[in-house]
This record gives structure tokens, sequence and C-alpha cells, in this order.
């Protein structure tokens, strides 16, 4: 299943490509997150709960930033296992973009559920990709907001 989508930040694109590295931030914004570790400067671990159509779940994976190219582009690839309801697995390419003061942020992902998720629907499952996509970005956008208002 893939998903895009490009968000515009009322921010300088340093100050964006920091809060996508800041895992305060990121815990913050990610629709579910339990917690999140960061093990090394690229590698994260975390636990996210989700309810996707009538299966709730706790997953428990592993995040890795690769291909960075500061501040503007990195690839995030994941790992979550939820017991009994299945598995989630994927990678987003994302890109910043300086527009004047703001950031233009894109991403491209690609995702692979299995076990009961992956009974649920291929229609299901994307248009709540899609949901949780659109929550983390409105989220981070006020974190964004909220970092640029304290400096």
């Amino acid at each position: 299943m893939e998903i895009s989508g490009e968000e515009r930040i009322p921010a300088p694109r340093q100050v964006v490509w920091e809060a996508l590295n800041d895992p305060d931030i990121l815990r913050q914004c990610i629709p579910g997150c339990q917690e999140l570790e960061q093990r090394s400067p690229t590698e994260l671990a975390a636990t996210v709960k989700l309810k996707i159509g009538p299966v709730s779940a706790s997953f428990k994976g592993e995040v890795t930033l690769s291909d960075i190219n500061a501040p503007e582009s990195y690839r995030i690839a994941g790992e979550g296992k939820g017991g009994i309801a299945g598995f989630a697995k994927g990678f987003a390419d994302v890109v910043l973009t300086e527009d004047g003061g703001e950031t233009i942020l894109k991403y491209q992902a690609d995702a692979q559920v299995g076990g009961k998720l992956a009974q649920l629907g291929s229609r299901l499952i994307g248009s709540t990709s899609q949901k949780l996509a659109q929550q983390f970005f409105a989220d981070f956008n006020n974190a964004v907001g909220q970092r640029m208002a304290e400096t």
C-alpha cells in the first residue's frame, strides 16, 4: 500500500529538520505513541497503540533512519509487531524544500501489513493510514509552531 502527501509548514527548513529528528516532538505527534526511545542517532524503538476497524493492538517496533542528507531528506523505515493482530512494516522517503520562510515537506510511503490486519481489507487500511498521516502532520505542524513561538 502506498501513500504520499505534502505539507506546508510555516517554519524554516532547519527548524523542521530538527523537529523531525527530536524524539520528544515525534512522541507527541505519532498517533497512539506510548513510548519512543532513541537508541542511537539513527535508531529508535517505539510502542504504539492503534485501533484499525475492529482490531485494536499495541505494536512494538524499531525505526531506522537512512540515506540522511541533512537538512533536506532521509528515509525512515520501521517494523512493528502487534501479537495476534499481526505486523506492519514499511518505509517513507521524506524531502524538505525551502519556500520563502516556510518548508514544504513531501513524503512517499510504502507499507505492508500481515495477520488479522491484512484481513481487514486494503480500503480500510488505506483510509486509516491516510487519516493517521493527516493527524501526525497536524500535530507536527502545531509542535513546530510552538517551537517557533518559544524562540
